[in-house]
């Protein structure tokens, strides 16, 4: 069977990780979101994949390359074009403009398929939800999740009869007025007929293009509640809630990677580290090649990456460090993620602390350091402590 995993656009609401990581390959535990999704359709028989691609999709395409290793078929639909100076421009067309650029250079959607976005874990009974999708006789099914009322605001909510048949969106309406509390997940079924609904050539959107269309036009067009486990990784405190929970156990498709030296704490291969000498509580992920030296304070939940510094007297507290991240002694972070040059909090309000001169406290591991200046050092610790 056939399915589409969209990964063109460029991740905005993640900066500055996506400046240089695709959101599909953005890491759930060093393993990328959209790796799960691909092991999701192989496991219910979606063995064909085409992906359309745009921002760095020279990484997507490296990482995944035909599909073999993961026993599917994936190709890919590249939308942009090449520069003067031979570098490739992204030019995303949106969501169904891209369905109808694969169908247009050759018919692959031949009979029911499913598209996916691909920034969300998902564990999904996606064969339970074909079925259902053509019991209803639908040239297109959205799988929506319940969620709670006061969280509707962040989503948009779909509006259906009692047949499940869609009659309205709402995109993120305020809680008083929202007329459900089923929201778009992202992930749809469709037959080629669908096709119909969409035109060639210009840019178009399944959301707010292709969706509208179709309860103007009175198309049979479904929605379908399910219960599963759905975390999207849209913005930057969605991702940190990801990882959080990952660690916490509560995503059912994705184990800690490492072995448990000490209960709740993992570890990757040849961590270096005093485990007698490190203040460590539960749930930690730590990558392989990481050192932790003697003194250093981790509090759950937290991940770092592998081939990591963490310096003496140093405090991770609630973060998410990133590969080949050296932390200067007696820095202290409390509710921080840091990804290469920059240390980002929870609302996603980043430091660049390269172009702040603070690279004498977190940079990266592969560089020559200057020697730690203790003054400065208590007033950015304190800084970057206060989440």
């Amino acid at each position: 069977m056939k399915a589409m995993i969209l990964a063109a656009g460029k991740g905005t609401r993640v900066r500055p990780i996506t400046y240089t990581i695709p959101k599909p390959l953005i890491p759930i535990l060093q393993k990328p979101v959209m790796e799960f999704l691909v092991e999701l359709l192989r496991l219910h028989g979606f063995d064909e994949i085409v992906v359309n691609v745009s921002h760095l999709a020279d990484e997507i395409e490296n990482y995944f390359r035909d599909g073999q290793r993961f026993g599917v078929q994936i190709a890919y639909s590249f939308e942009g074009r090449i520069d003067e100076e031979g570098k490739l421009v992204g030019e995303a067309i949106g969501s169904a403009g891209g369905m109808r650029r694969i169908q247009d250079f050759y018919p692959f959607f031949d009979d029911t398929f499913v598209v996916l976005c691909g920034d969300a874990l998902i564990d999904l009974d996606l064969t339970a939800a074909v079925k259902w999708h053509k019991s209803k006789g639908a040239i297109a099914t959205v799988v929506m999740k319940t969620v709670p009322r006061d969280e509707v605001s962040s989503y948009g909510v779909v509006v259906t009869d009692e047949e499940g048949r869609i009659k309205a969106f709402q995109e993120k309406p305020k809680v008083e007025e929202a007329k459900s509390n089923n929201i778009n997940t992202g992930i749809y079924i469709f037959e080629p007929k669908v096709f119909d609904y969409i035109p060639s050539g210009v840019e178009y959107d399944i959301g707010s293009q292709l969706f509208p269309k179709l309860v103007e036009m009175n198309a049979p067009f479904y929605a379908v509640p399910m219960d599963f486990q759905w975390v999207d990784i849209g913005k930057v405190p969605d991702y940190w809630q990801a990882i959080r929970d990952v660690l916490k156990g509560k995503v059912k498709n994705v184990s800690i990677p490492g072995r448990e030296v000490r209960p709740g704490v993992y570890a990757g291969l040849n961590v270096a580290a005093n485990w007698d000498k490190v203040d460590i509580t539960g749930p930690v992920y730590i990558g392989g090649m990481t050192h932790i030296e003697d003194g250093v304070k981790i509090i759950g939940p937290t991940m770092i990456g592998p081939n990591c510094w963490v310096c003496k007297g140093a405090t991770i507290d609630n973060s998410i460090i990133f590969d080949y991240s050296r932390l200067g002694p007696g820095v202290r972070l409390v509710d921080k993620l840091v990804f290469g040059r920059h240390c980002i909090d929870k609302t996603g309000a980043s430091i660049d602390v390269e172009a702040a001169a603070l690279n004498w406290l977190i940079t990266d591991r592969r560089q020559e350091f200057p020697a730690e200046e203790p003054e400065e050092q208590r007033a950015i610790a304190e800084l970057l402590g206060n989440g």
